[in-house]
């Protein structure tokens, strides 16, 4: 049975905006290469960590939401600590309120409507 997952990880900010993309698209096609099925993504672009990581203040931001067989995360997170871009990961199981959540944060907001 497939379980929904969402898995972010932040990037060493020295890349150029070509490897990251390129770090990206390695995570996608790893995902969809191994039975996953992309069901969202987000791109949060370069931000202020909270505290440093090897001496880094900021780092590239970049979400998944996927579905896969539970095996997939260990192989996923094993790709992450093998790859010296990835200064951190992280990745949990989404039970049905969390995908609900996550299905209505991305339905873009109606624009009020102006009252006459």
């Amino acid at each position: 049975m497939l379980k929904q997952y969402e898995t972010v990880f932040i990037a060493t900010p020295v890349l150029s905006d070509t490897q990251m993309k390129e770090a990206v698209s390695k995570y996608r096609d790893f995902i969809t290469g191994n039975q996953g099925e992309l069901v969202h993504e987000e791109d949060w672009g370069l931000k202020k960590l909270a505290y440093p990581i090897q001496k880094k203040t900021t780092g590239f931001y970049h979400l998944f939401e996927f579905k896969s067989d539970p095996t997939l995360v260990a192989k996923l997170e094993l790709q992450y600590r093998r790859d010296e871009r990835i200064i951190r990961f992280l990745t949990f199981g989404m039970d049905k309120h969390a995908v609900a959540y996550a299905a209505k944060r991305r339905t873009p907001k109606a624009e009020p409507q102006p009252q006459e």
